[in-house]
């Protein structure tokens, strides 16, 4: 029996399991009880694994031509990553959460904070099961949830709940603790990356119970505000607040390595179009505007030549959201940059100085708001609408080139966009 105090506020890690190779089995019931991995951008190593797989054998993080036999021996499917797909469902698991439970905070594609307050932790366990079974009514996704009192202790309990009935609640009664967290090592806990890990293994502390019981004037010295705060939320004390809330964006990247070796300025040219289209929907997505693009081109650091590797910038004046103001000077800044005979492997933008767009400062002497800025920002509500709802690509930028050029990401085993694309709708059969 659980010794948590419901009075007290809890908190709520709700995880999708095995998200990506989740999503891929959404709409193939077919392949329910087959092995699926997922690959990572250019189909390059395993980023997902089903139940199935994992009980293969197949190591995460495997590059797919190293495992290619083992996965045409068990007969896995293989898809490559379909972030439109993922992008949705996440968004319909969010949605979902966010209709049962007043306070979500959205940590990862898959994973979600909930907080449970007064009536809800008094609950827990009964919304930590309203929650599972709604978001798999309503999106198909399992989750498991894992309850504590901290952050910290509910990202354990939900590690507990992968491995027993998708629920945890964490215990506080102190033996009960111990117990687990003295088998968990501390390189394992959340917010504790591999320096701090080698420091508290170079004074004998190697379990998260270690961490807990770390002196707080050494935690401050060596770990710094981060690290005890760590160990506070392992002591049940909640020190990652809501009022720190996550760090403001201050820059936001579009980049990815190519299918193919690219030699000409136009192809290069329909690569950062393509990637500044992309930035400027997630900066309006999120309602921020930009001081700056930033484009960055490169060989492969591999090839046996010497590498080239460059990288210039553009501040705009005054912040910006219009994706032909970014297109337009990313254009310019790659011809300053573009020398003939490298084989470019990667490109790539960074809008930096990323601000609220309704915390814009304009000039003293500037038209209040210009027509000009006012049309700029209906056709960029326009386009953002038409692509959310027909499907991404519905109207694009002619300098994006076409969808089938070579440099685009190797694709071979992708999915259908089911859900974001008209033409990828699944069919019914009636009979």
């Amino acid at each position: 029996m659980s010794s948590t105090n419901f009075s007290q506020p809890l908190w709520a890690l709700v995880d999708c399991n095995n998200f990506y190779a989740s999503c891929e089995k959404l709409f193939r019931p077919d392949l329910s009880a087959r092995p699926v991995v997922v690959l990572s951008n250019n189909d390059g190593c395993i980023v997902s694994r089903s139940a199935e797989a994992k009980a293969l054998g197949i190591p995460m993080g495997e590059p797919e031509f190293k495992a290619r036999v083992q996965l045409q021996r068990h007969n896995v499917a293989v898809f490559s990553s379909n972030y439109a797909l993922y992008g949705d469902i996440s968004a319909r698991v969010m949605a979902t959460l966010e209709h049962i439970c007043p306070y979500v905070e959205q940590y990862s594609i898959d994973e979600a904070f909930v907080r449970l307050d007064g009536p809800l932790a008094a609950n827990a366990e009964d919304i930590a099961q309203q929650l599972r079974e709604t978001v798999r009514q309503w999106t198909g996704m399992v989750v498991s949830v894992g309850i504590a009192p901290t952050r910290t202790l509910a990202k354990l309990a939900n590690h507990l709940a992968k491995k027993t009935s998708g629920v945890h609640i964490w215990d506080t009664a102190l033996h009960v603790a111990e117990t687990v967290l003295r088998a968990l090592p501390v390189r394992e806990v959340w917010g504790i990356g591999w320096r701090q890990s080698r420091k508290l293994h170079e004074v004998g502390v190697t379990s998260a119970w270690g961490l807990r019981e770390t002196s707080d004037l050494w935690l401050r010295k060596f770990l710094t505000i981060s690290g005890w705060k760590t160990a506070m939320e392992l002591r049940g004390v909640p020190c990652i607040g809501e009022d720190e809330g996550p760090t403001p964006r201050r820059t936001l990247v579009s980049s990815r390595s190519f299918g193919e070796k690219v030699y000409d300025l136009a192809s290069l040219e329909q690569a950062v179009a393509t990637f500044t289209v992309r930035a400027g929907e997630r900066l309006r997505r999120q309602k921020l505007v930009a001081g700056g693009i930033a484009v960055h081109i490169r060989t492969s650091r591999h090839a046996n030549r010497p590498s080239f590797d460059a990288t210039a910038q553009h501040s705009f004046q005054p912040a910006t959201a219009d994706t032909v103001t970014m297109l337009q000077a990313g254009r310019k800044l790659l011809a300053s940059m573009y020398k003939e005979g490298p084989a470019y492997a990667k490109a790539g933008i960074m809008l930096y100085d990323l601000c609220p767009q309704d915390c814009l400062q304009g000039s003293l002497f500037a038209e209040a708001t210009p027509v000009n800025d006012i049309r700029k920002t209906a056709l960029m509500m326009a386009l953002d609408g038409i692509n959310s709802k027909f499907g991404r690509g519905a109207v694009h930028f002619g300098a994006e080139g076409p969808q089938e050029a070579k440099w685009h990401l190797r694709c071979k085993h992708c999915s259908p966009s089911m859900t974001t694309s008209w033409k990828d709708l699944p069919q019914a059969l009636c009979r």
